[in-house]
């Protein structure tokens, strides 16, 4: 058996085998919602809605026809028996519903979400999956595993991406502006200044980049999380996430900006020229190889401040030659002491060594920058900063706040965020699951739900389930819920935020990155 074609009902946790079985006799009809019942985030009480889409078009419709409904009943059933009785009990082999789903020739489910990039309160409810064709409740909670392997991790990611992008737009908000008042310029130690009206860049969207692939479980985590990431910004080191974004959101990059990496060294370049050779590297680098664009240059693999301090100065001419921005990476140390420097409050006149100056403040010392006219300082727009190593959402916060108490604008530095945030998550960061809460057993309508009276984690009922039919609904700027409703009651709600996107094996929205992100940030990416 070729395990990347594996018949899907086996993709599954092994007690689900089972449960046609146990269910309650009668069962006709099933419907669950799927739920981020809590946050481990403590700087958010709201999840962003994303990645159904992709698994509907990938998974549900693709591989479900591949694997499963164009392969042979024989084939199916033999491999399915083969698997499950040499490792379960034939009790649980039994394939007499998965014959039946074969037979029927497409999946009798129906799937209704709230859109994609929409921000959901806590214990909201973002997916209502429930079975079209009268026996096949059974199916609808056999697909939970299927689902939530597929699922949990784009919607933490976005909801992680979000937060970041929030503190990015506070800080550009108070700090950043196009507009130049003042050019401050350093030359043998002295500073010039003059009256300027340059435009300065102010672009929110690449302020964080993507740096966690390498970080992450498999190559199809580490797409679906950075294009989680895009939802947000621009910037990223994964390339896969561009074509992931492409086929199954509608967009291309050679119309639009779906995302966009930069020129970098890794220490294995910079190593190569030899500890002797490390100003000729530098030298190579920008006036012979990367004459124009932006290329960001790991400069921690000896000694950084001498690098800041004397080997980037030295190259001064040839970069302020460029057309392009030399970006300078530190990769080691604490991330926040080296772009702001370990003493916020300097005093006129006085001598300073760079671990107290900081890298920001070093360069600005060399090549001096703008003034905006909100009173912050700019570097020049030939040289640069970012820092991709150890940085969390918490170090960012105070990265900015720091540069801000300095008077340096958010936009002198460049983020990447890495596998620290975007992998060392699990789907109880947002409490993911799906809970079975109506049914029709017999004819007759029954809601059921659960409500253990042992759930004490982070306050009582975290794991207690809605109850019955949900209706999601927005009150001013927040999306939340109301449960405990009929079938023909929630059939009679008109702003019903749960609105249907596949049944029956056909994908029913298909909507683009374009229109998710504008839904995320209000028009304002």
């Amino acid at each position: 058996m070729d395990i990347r074609k594996a018949n899907p009902l086996i993709l599954t946790d092994f007690y689900k085998t089972i449960h046609h079985l146990a269910y309650t006799p009668g069962l006709e009809y099933l419907v669950s919602y799927w739920t981020p019942r809590m946050s481990r985030y403590e700087y958010t009480d709201k999840a962003v809605v994303f990645g159904m889409q992709a698994f509907i078009k990938e998974y549900l419709i693709d591989y479900f026809n591949e694997n499963f409904f164009n392969r042979s009943k024989e084939e199916i059933v033999s491999e399915y028996k083969r698997l499950i009785s040499n490792t379960m009990t034939l009790q649980a082999a039994d394939t007499e519903e998965i014959e039946k789903l074969h037979d029927l020739g497409y999946l009798p489910v129906k799937i209704k979400a709230v859109a994609e990039g929409t921000r959901v309160n806590i214990k909201t409810p973002v997916y209502e999956i429930s079975n079209t064709v009268k026996g096949f409740g059974w199916l609808v909670n056999y697909l939970e595993t299927f689902i939530s392997v597929n699922i949990w991790h784009t919607m933490n990611s976005a909801t992680v991406a979000y937060a970041y992008r929030q503190v990015v737009n506070n800080y550009f908000d108070k700090t950043v502006s196009e507009k130049a008042v003042k050019r401050i310029d350093f030359e043998d130690g002295k500073m010039t200044e003059k009256e300027s009206s340059a435009v300065l860049p102010c672009i929110k969207n690449a302020a964080c980049g993507d740096f966690s692939m390498r970080g992450m479980t498999s190559i199809e985590s580490a797409e679906k999380s950075s294009a989680a990431h895009l939802l947000s910004f621009t910037g990223t080191a994964t390339i896969g996430a561009i074509p992931w974004l492409e086929q199954y959101y509608n967009c291309d990059c050679t119309k639009e900006v779906v995302g966009k990496g930069v020129p970098s060294t890794e220490h294995s370049v910079m190593s190569s020229y030899g500890r002797d050779g490390e100003s000729e590297c530098y030298r190579h680098l920008i006036e012979d190889v990367f004459k124009t664009g932006p290329l960001s240059i790991v400069s921690d693999t000896y000694d950084y401040w001498n690098v800041v301090t004397n080997i980037i100065p030295s190259l001064k001419d040839s970069i302020m030659a460029r057309d392009g921005k030399i970006v300078v990476r530190g990769d080691s140390g604490d991330p926040v002491e080296i772009i702001c420097g370990t003493k916020t409050d300097i005093a006129e006149g006085e001598e300073y060594t760079p671990e107290e100056l900081g890298t920001v403040r070093c360069l600005w010392n060399k090549f001096g920058g703008y003034i905006n006219d909100k009173g912050y300082k700019v570097l020049d727009e030939h040289i640069g900063v970012i820092y991709g190593d150890a940085i969390t959402y918490e170090r960012a916060c105070r990265i900015y706040d720091l540069l801000d108490r300095m008077g340096f604008a958010a936009s002198n530095v460049t983020l990447g965020i890495g596998s620290f945030t975007y992998q060392y998550v699990t789907r109880d960061s947002l409490g993911q699951a799906l809970k079975a809460t109506n049914s029709i057993v017999n004819g007759r309508e029954r809601q059921i739900f659960k409500d253990p009276k042992t759930d004490k984690v982070k306050g009582a009922n975290f794991k207690k389930s809605q109850k019955g039919m949900c209706y999601v609904y927005r009150q001013g700027d927040d999306v939340i819920y109301k449960d405990e409703l009929t079938f023909d009651e929630v059939e009679k709600l008109s702003d019903n935020l749960l609105v249907p996107v596949f049944c029956d094996g056909k994908l029913l929205v298909d909507e683009s990155l374009k229109e998710i992100r504008a839904r995320l940030h209000d028009n304002n990416f």
